[in-house]
C-alpha cells in the first residue's frame, strides 16, 4: 500500500527530521470556491483597526458567511492554530454577519493565501509535552468577558489549541489569566492521561507555561 499521502484532506509530507502536516491543496480549493483566490494576500489574520461589534441592521450574505466559518474551521482545527483566534471570533457573528464581518472573514482567506504552505512540523527527537496559556483581558470597551487561549507541542508541533470567550467576567488581567490557565490545566491533564495509554510513551514531566510563570503537573 506504501506511505500515506493525504488523510482526510491533509497531506503528510517526510521530513529529513521528522514529519509534516499541511493543507496546501485545500486552501487552494477554497480559495476558489469562495472566489477571494485572486485577491491579495495578508501577512497577518487580523486586521487591528477593524472593530467587530453586533450587527444590529439585517444580516449580510448569513448562508455564505456560514460556509465559510466552516471551511476555515476544518482548515483551523487540523493544521492551523494560527487562525484560531481570528476564526473563533469571527464564528459569534454567524448568525447575523455585517459588512465589517465580512471583511475580517475576507481577511482570513487572504492571509491562508499569502501562507498557504504553512503547516505542523514534528521532529523525531524527544517528544516532550509542553503546553502555554495566556489571556487578553477585554481587549474592546464593549465587550466585557476576556479570551483565553493555549496550544499543547509534542517534538516541537501543536497538537492542542484553542481559543474561546471566557464564561465569567475577570476582574483583572490578573484573573483573566489564571482563568485561562484553569482551561489550559484541564486540557494538559486530558492530554497527559491519553498519552500514558499509549505503550511507547515514556512517563515524563508535562510543562505548562503562562507568561513567566511555569507550573509543574
Amino acid at each position: 500500500m506504501g506511505l500515506a499521502d493525504v488523510i482526510l484532506g491533509i497531506k503528510i509530507s517526510k521530513t529529513s527530521d521528522g514529519l509534516a502536516l499541511s493543507q496546501s491543496h485545500y486552501v487552494e480549493t477554497i480559495l476558489k470556491k469562495f472566489k477571494a483566490y485572486e485577491s491579495p494576500p495578508a501577512k497577518t489574520p487580523v486586521d487591528l483597526n477593524l472593530h467587530l461589534a453586533k450587527n444590529k441592521d439585517e444580516p449580510e450574505c448569513q448562508i455564505e458567511y456560514s460556509r465559510i466559518i466552516g471551511s476555515l474551521m476544518y482548515i483551523m482545527n487540523c493544521t492551523r492554530p494560527d487562525i484560531t483566534y481570528a476564526v473563533n471570533k469571527l464564528s459569534r457573528f454567524t448568525s447575523n454577519p455585517s459588512k465589517d464581518h465580512w471583511k475580517g472573514l475576507i481577511r482570513v482567506l487572504r492571509y491562508l493565501k499569502y501562507t498557504s504552505n504553512y503547516g505542523l512540523h514534528y521532529t523525531r527527537y524527544l517528544a516532550v509535552l509542553e503546553g502555554y496559556s495566556n489571556a487578553n483581558w477585554i481587549s474592546e470597551s464593549k465587550d466585557t468577558k476576556s479570551t483565553s487561549g493555549y496550544v499543547f507541542t509534542i517534538g516541537g508541533g501543536a497538537v492542542s489549541w484553542k481559543s474561546s470567550k471566557q464564561t465569567c467576567i475577570a476582574r483583572s488581567t490578573m484573573e483573566s489569566e489564571f482563568i485561562a490557565l484553569d482551561k489550559a490545566g484541564e486540557e494538559a491533564e486530558w492530554l497527559r492521561n491519553f498519552l500514558e495509554d499509549i505503550p511507547c510513551w515514556t512517563k515524563q514531566c508535562l510543562q505548562l507555561w503562562y507568561t513567566v510563570i511555569v507550573s509543574r503537573l
